[in-house]
């Protein structure tokens, strides 16, 4: 059973700029919960309790998210806000977090490799920190299922329209079994031309310990990166290696449309949030030429 997982956070958040000079994108709110906390409770959801982040500079408000906060929890306490209260302790007992810092951003490979000494020889799960997956089954659960199914490693992918095929690492492969292929080749961002698929890497792995070895034997890009598709590339002509078709939906909250998209979503499924949203969207929808708010 998947036990441990690494989410990468080191990321400056370029795109967010200039929101993301100070404050981790990973903590960019969806209504009013972090992205990054969807992704852990996500792993916990799928029976995850270890848990790795990979930080950097700028990204300490992580950590604090997730510690205690005996001032605020007083404060609460004393007022009588005690489901406020509740929910803050919940989050500093979620799971069993540790942190370890990527000095310089040097790929999503880099970032894996650092974990390697807590993972040891266990098989374990990657999630990107700013990707959010909404499904019945978690994702990371979906992924766990079929690796101890298939005892190999297996990533998850979803169909990309062509357009955006240049920003995802696609997948070659050969389906054996409903929505899962066995893969063949990996190529990072291709053009509409290059593709060997519509089916794009998304933001969830199951991994064996033998992806850190790969990592450290491929070389680095012009920029000093690794790049974890690269590894991908060796470990797949070593040991079968998998992909399979999430299902669920998953916001690319990383961008600022996946982001916003999440926030309408997540926003409108809240009882105290969607009357007003939807009458407010349906005002915009009927009159789209105002530009202030109704």
């Amino acid at each position: 059973m998947i036990k441990k997982a690494v989410i990468p956070a080191a990321g400056l958040g370029t795109r967010f700029l200039p929101a993301t000079k100070v404050q981790p994108k990973e903590m960019l709110p969806i209504v009013d919960k972090p992205i990054i906390q969807f992704v852990i409770e996500e792993a916990v959801s799928s029976g995850i309790d270890d848990i790795i982040i990979i930080t950097g500079r700028g990204k300490r408000t992580i950590e604090d998210y997730f510690d205690f906060s005996p001032e605020l929890e007083n404060h609460l306490a004393h007022d009588g806000k005690y489901e406020q209260l509740e929910q803050i302790r919940t989050i500093s007992t979620l799971v069993d977090i540790h942190y370890i810092r990527q000095k310089e951003p040097q790929g999503l490979g880099d970032a894996v490799l650092k974990a390697e000494k807590h993972i040891g020889n266990n098989a374990f799960a990657v999630l990107l920190g700013d990707d959010i997956v909404k499904s019945t089954v978690p994702c990371t659960k979906q992924l766990a299922s079929l690796f101890e199914q298939y005892e190999s490693p297996i990533l998850a992918v979803e169909r990309v329209p062509d357009e955006k095929i240049s920003s995802y690492g696609v997948i070659k492969g050969e389906e054996v079994d409903h929505s899962l292929y066995r893969l063949s080749d990996v190529i990072e961002k291709p053009t509409l031309q290059e593709t060997p698929s519509n089916l794009g890497i998304v933001g969830r792995y199951v991994m064996t310990a033998d992806l850190f070895d790969c990592i450290k034997r491929v070389p680095r890009s012009a920029r000093s990166e690794l790049q974890l598709t690269d590894a991908i590339r060796l470990l797949l002509n070593e040991r079968p290696v998998y992909a399979h078709v999430l299902d669920g939906v998953r916001y690319d909250a990383g961008d600022k449309i996946g982001y916003l998209k999440a926030v309408i979503d997540f926003a409108l499924e809240r009882d105290d949030l969607k009357q007003e949203l939807v009458e407010y969207l349906a005002k915009k929808r009927l009159a789209p030429e105002h530009d202030g708010p109704t």
